[in-house]
């Protein structure tokens, strides 16, 4: 694999101070799974009574841990839990043998945890195709589950790393009843970026006391604007796993509460930001917004052409607002379109309208926007009341020299 060694010039200043959750403690080994120097193995453990929800990449070559970890929701919560994540391995693509590291992995958490079995849930993310030494996973889990801290979210989320150049962390706080209500959420994933959902995992937790089912709706509604909403490189992994506990800790119920649905939502554009903002080379951070299209699908449809269009990408990357790639990117999508009253701004900078470039157009203020770090690209397609946003990033050399070498 090529080694990282720039961390990505969108990465924020440092890691953030994230609450510690009441029923949820961490802990972190070395492992050797594929990486030699560093942590690759991460053990959350989880109190009883803790709730689970989640969403999985709908990939038709998922791997063993996500069809083992989708088989698993909804099950009873009233019995101590457990999450298990290594990097370096997908175990995708690894046939009977992926499900047999899945079985032993979840056996040896469930002994070393006093969890039962069916309430461990494991994530593997790295190249596919290996079979996974489970063996290395294994010995190392009595100790990870005797020395699992309440403090250690943070090297959690170094643990599992890939290509990604800065650990993702995000937080939210908020009062109800006078009570705080507290949300804590880490993810990875840097390339084979793209829904359903993204070559990432993301484990929120929280202390709030909520029903599976309400947790279920709420984490598969912000899901479908987030995390499903960014895109590096058009490709969707094998491995993708969102899981959102919550203890309910706080004593706090949150269900029908909109300050903890917002709440909620914001960690994971927080963290679905992140993940873009290091997208494998990356220099710039896109937005798309797409309006005026026939239908919110339409509109997304449109916003995902441009996210994933190489043209458009590497425009970016050269500081090129060549708008007429945007055209393009929309006349390819398959969603409905009027030529003639297309409109399309980069920035504040209109370009386009009514399917014309604009009389007071300005190549040189259009060009002043795309030397900044953070793009806007917006399309209005004029024949609706569509609109859809998704997130992207620039494609350049980087990303090349990344996954030209990402195995060896």
């Amino acid at each position: 694999m090529a080694s990282i060694t720039v961390v990505s010039p969108l990465a924020p200043a440092a890691f953030p101070d994230l609450p510690i959750i009441d029923g949820v403690a961490f802990s972190t080994a070395a492992a050797g799974v594929k990486y030699q120097g560093r942590t690759d193995v991460m053990l959350a453990t989880l109190s009883a009574g803790t709730v689970v929800a989640g969403a999985f990449t709908r990939s038709s070559t998922r791997s063993a841990s996500v069809l083992d970890c989708q088989a698993k929701l909804g099950g009873a919560s009233d019995r101590t839990a457990a999450i298990v994540v290594n990097s370096g391995n997908s175990n995708a693509f690894t046939g009977k043998g992926g499900v047999v590291s899945v079985e032993a992995i979840t056996t040896a958490t469930a002994q070393a945890c006093g969890a039962p079995s069916e309430r461990v849930f494991t994530s593997s993310t790295g190249v596919i195709g290996e079979p996974l030494p489970h063996e290395r996973i294994t010995g190392v889990l009595d100790t990870l589950a005797k020395s699992a801290s309440h403090e250690g979210i943070a090297e959690a989320a170094q643990a599992i790393m890939t290509t990604d150049t800065f650990p993702k962390g995000a937080s939210a706080s908020i009062e109800i009843d006078g009570k705080t209500v507290s949300i804590a959420g880490i993810a990875k994933g840097s390339g084979m970026i793209a829904p359903d959902m993204a070559t990432m995992l993301v484990y929120i937790f929280t202390d709030a006391l909520i029903g599976q089912d309400a947790l279920q709706t709420l984490v598969s509604r912000s899901n479908a604007q987030t995390f499903n909403c960014i895109t590096v490189d058009s490709d969707t992994s094998t491995s993708d796993s969102l899981i959102v506990a919550a203890t309910g800790a706080s004593g706090v119920d949150v269900e029908g509460q909109d300050a903890f649905a917002d709440a909620l939502h914001g960690v994971m554009l927080d963290l679905a930001h992140q993940v873009v903002r290091d997208g494998e080379g990356a220099t710039k951070f896109v937005e798309v917004i797409v309006t005026g299209a026939a239908t919110n699908a339409d509109a997304k449809q449109h916003a995902m052409a441009i996210a994933n269009s190489p043209l458009i990408k590497t425009a970016v990357a050269g500081e090129d607002p060549n708008w007429g790639r945007v055209v393009m990117a929309v006349g390819k999508s398959g969603a409905a379109a009027d030529r003639d009253r297309l409109s399309i701004r980069f920035g504040d900078v209109e370009v386009a309208k009514d399917g014309w470039r604009s009389a007071d157009y300005s190549e040189e203020a259009a060009a002043t926007h795309m030397k900044g770090t953070d793009i806007v690209i917006g399309v209005d397609i004029g024949i609706g009341t569509g609109a859809a946003t998704v997130w992207t990033c620039d494609l350049t050399h980087g990303y090349i020299s990344i996954n030209a070498d990402y195995r060896s």
